[in-house]
């Protein structure tokens, strides 16, 4: 029985939330049109919004835990769930989003992200795909402010391991900026895959930062070692029982 009503519950906070970001697209556009600080506002709005509703409608409490980057920085992040993207976004001031080309064309989210300066890459040939991602960044068109990459690619179901690519010490190497890791367990309440929204504490939580100057190697060992010890941990306070294996 309390299954079926959360499954009930669950179904009806995709379905507002779908709405509300609908509505708030709509809302907001022509405000976004003429200026970027439209389409943040926007933007942050609904995230508070799905923040707030996911905790009264399906039980997902949120919180932010370490220091929030302010100042530029590239912040290399966990990512399992598209609640974790709404707490990170909501978190830091300005930020910027490495997102997959094919969301440009998603209704709503593609002229949104467009505006807020986020960088769309093409997957396929790697080096074309890391050329691509670079001349977005130096060419102006991405504001100062926090630079959003998934050293993994995509969403990674909780439990399951993926190899972290080389995008973020490239980004790292070429603006001279620290990176700031981030862990999560949001995927744990709000998994790929499934309307079913389940009741605890989703936590997205800032790490200690990699400052510029490392060298790839060592770069990437400690990137995934902070991201993952980070992350089961999380993970192990939630209740999950074991880790991410390759």
């Amino acid at each position: 029985m309390r299954l079926a009503v959360q499954w009930v519950l669950s179904i009806l906070f995709v379905v507002q939330n779908a709405v509300m970001m609908l509505l708030m697209g709509i809302v907001f556009l022509p405000w976004a049109l003429v200026s970027p600080k439209g389409a943040m506002a926007a933007c942050k709005s609904y995230a508070t919004w799905a923040i707030w509703t996911a905790r009264w409608m399906v039980g997902i409490r949120s919180e932010v835990r370490g220091e929030v980057p302010s100042g530029a920085c590239l912040v290399p992040a966990k990512h399992q769930s598209f609640l974790d993207i709404m707490m990170i976004f909501k978190a830091v001031p300005q930020p910027r989003f490495i997102m997959k080309y094919e969301l440009l064309f998603t209704p709503v989210i593609g002229i949104y992200a467009w505006r807020l300066g986020c960088v769309p890459v093409r997957r396929g040939k790697r080096g074309a795909a890391i050329k691509s991602m670079l001349a977005d960044v130096d060419s102006g068109r991405v504001p100062p402010g926090q630079l959003v990459i998934y050293p993994q690619g995509t969403r990674v179901p909780v439990g399951e391991y993926r190899p972290y690519k080389v995008g973020p010490y490239v980004l790292y190497k070429e603006t001279g900026q620290r990176a700031v890791p981030v862990a999560t367990n949001a995927g744990m309440f709000w998994p790929k895959g499934t309307m079913l929204r389940t009741p605890g504490l989703a936590v997205v939580e800032f790490l200690d930062p990699i400052e510029p100057g490392a060298r790839q190697d060592g770069f990437m060992a400690e990137l995934e070692a902070v991201i993952e010890d980070g992350s089961n941990r999380l993970m192990g306070e939630a209740g999950f029982v074991g880790h991410a294996v390759d």
